[in-house]
């Protein structure tokens, strides 16, 4: 993959053991075979639902947004916070959210 997705996956290592699957532009992070976050441009985004996005709110963190003929797209994807770069419990506690944002997007049917 990539020096940065391989960072990644040690900075995801107390949550779990990662998979990195390219897509698109950048790649997606994958637990259980469950996409839980993105990388785009060197930058981790986590999925986010209504069970964990005012976490991320309440750091003032956005979406990810990327144009599509003329129009900006938000996914249900937003902006990790920068701490976890450097913080192996902080980042299984972020990718455990999500993670599990994840597993009630796949229960719901969407």
């Amino acid at each position: 993959m990539s020096e940065y997705t391989d960072f990644l996956q040690e900075v995801f290592e107390q949550f779990g053991p990662v998979t990195v699957r390219r897509m698109f532009g950048g790649y997606g992070l994958y637990f259980n075979g469950l996409m839980f976050g993105l990388v785009s441009d060197e930058k981790v985004y986590l999925k986010v639902d209504a069970g964990n996005t005012r976490f991320f709110e309440e750091r003032g963190l956005g979406p990810f947004e990327y144009s599509r003929r003329g129009k900006t797209v938000k996914m249900s994807f937003f902006l990790a916070p920068e701490e976890i770069l450097d913080d192996r419990e902080e980042a299984a506690l972020w990718a455990d959210r999500s993670y599990r944002a994840a597993l009630r997007s796949v229960n719901a049917g969407g």
